[in-house]
């Protein structure tokens, strides 16, 4: 079977007279700031969560990772359909506990965790994902300080990868959590502490295509969470397993199996039933729930040719989607979906033109898309970046060159 040539984003959104709609609203209608912006559609994520429900054991908590979008009204709308939240910073830790948010539903996980942050995590009973021997002798030393007893899993770094991952996590030599194979007298100190002991996190890898990939890690990791709990002679409360659960970008790529993911979980729940009869099997899921249901939207504020090749000039770029533009560079550079968000459908091949769109940012790495058949646009026409849910907005150089800020709209 031959691959798709390319990822048809309008399956997830409508449209109105040949004009892109989320939520029945049109980039015009959106366009209140003049300015760039993006809009994140509750229900494209809505169908994953009910996708994630239908095909996973219902046993299994499903964990949104903060870091794939934070933004306030995303999370605060997003935490009631989850069993919890997983943050990697003071600032997310923080922000999450500004929306209400109790902070027995949030774990804490990240290298090099500052005392102002562990002080944080503890006082606001939050779990703590343990990354080194280190970390551990503060929390505790912190703890007593306090007078309050500190809630905390031990994160591990596995002797196993999560093959075909687009960011590996675990394996070899890494900064994230304590290897495996030193893991027992940690824990065993854990438990001499009088810490409250929550259970172990193992998170592999993200981006991830293959099924067979996800699964395979996923079998490695409830064998040494079964060893581990074997060993200490008592069930781990909880078990993250992680995710790393991917989505589709570039031409050519498929979207996950996810009912292969599933049974395969199924098959091992039923496998390790006796061993975590009494321990929250956690998954921990954060670019597959939001990144296809973010759309960045800039207007075309000049069209020009040079030497031949035609330019359409946008208000918005690799300041507000820096993965779209390639990460300040790539060998290989590869297009995100991008349409012409108020004239998606040309009337023929007459009204198709090659462009490459860049934006206002004096640097030649400013480009969201190179050389992409599209209808033919104006001035004051709106671009549309597609899969920019995840790892958009916050993670791209906001403040580069000064340029104004993007809007986020939630719809």
């Amino acid at each position: 079977m031959n691959k798709p040539k390319h990822i048809d984003p309008l399956v997830y959104f409508s449209q109105h007279e040949n004009c892109l709609a989320i939520a029945a609203q049109t980039p015009i209608e959106l366009d209140q700031f003049e300015r760039p912006f993006y809009v994140y559609s509750k229900q494209r994520i809505k169908q994953k969560l009910v996708a994630l429900r239908a095909t996973m054991p219902a046993s299994i908590q499903l964990h949104y990772a903060v870091k794939a979008n934070p933004m306030a009204d995303l999370v605060a709308w997003l935490s009631p359909h989850c069993d919890g939240l997983d943050v990697a910073s003071g600032g997310e830790l923080q922000n999450v506990l500004n929306l209400g948010i109790a902070g027995e539903n949030i774990s804490f996980a990240g290298p090099g965790k500052s005392l102002d942050e562990l002080k944080l995590a503890i006082e606001s009973d939050c779990t703590l994902n343990i990354e080194s021997e280190t970390e551990l002798k503060r929390v505790i030393d912190l703890s007593q300080h306090l007078k309050k007893t500190a809630h905390v899993a031990l994160r591990l770094n596995p002797d196993f990868e999560l093959k075909s991952s687009g960011m590996q996590m675990a394996g070899g030599a890494k900064p994230f959590g304590v290897d495996a194979e030193t893991a027992l007298p940690i824990l065993e100190k854990i438990l001499a502490s009088g810490l409250n002991f929550r259970g172990i996190q193992i998170y592999a890898g993200s981006q991830n295509l293959s099924a067979n990939a996800i699964n395979e890690a996923m079998t490695q990791t409830f064998a040494l969470g079964a060893q581990l709990s074997q060993e200490l002679g008592q069930p781990l409360p909880c078990f993250n397993v992680g995710g790393g659960f991917g989505v589709p970008y570039f031409a050519g790529q498929e979207e996950l199996d996810l009912a292969a993911v599933g049974q395969h979980l199924h098959t091992l729940m039923q496998d390790y039933a006796s061993v975590f009869a009494e321990t929250d099997i956690i998954l921990e899921l954060g670019r597959y729930l939001v990144a296809d249901a973010g759309v960045y939207l800039c207007k075309i504020t000049d069209k020009k040719i040079s030497r031949g090749e035609t330019f359409l000039i946008a208000n918005g770029g690799l300041h507000h989607s820096l993965a779209a533009s390639g990460n300040f560079g790539q060998v290989i550079r590869k297009n995100y979906p991008v349409l012409i968000a108020n004239k998606l459908q040309a009337t023929d091949n007459s009204d198709l033109e090659k462009v490459t769109i860049v934006g206002p940012l004096c640097t030649p790495l400013d480009i969201l898309a190179k050389h992409i058949i599209l209808p033919k646009a104006d001035i004051g026409d709106y671009v549309a970046v597609f899969q920019t849910g995840a790892y958009g907005y916050s993670a791209s150089p906001k403040d580069f060159l000064g340029h104004p800020a993007a809007h986020e709209i939630l719809l």
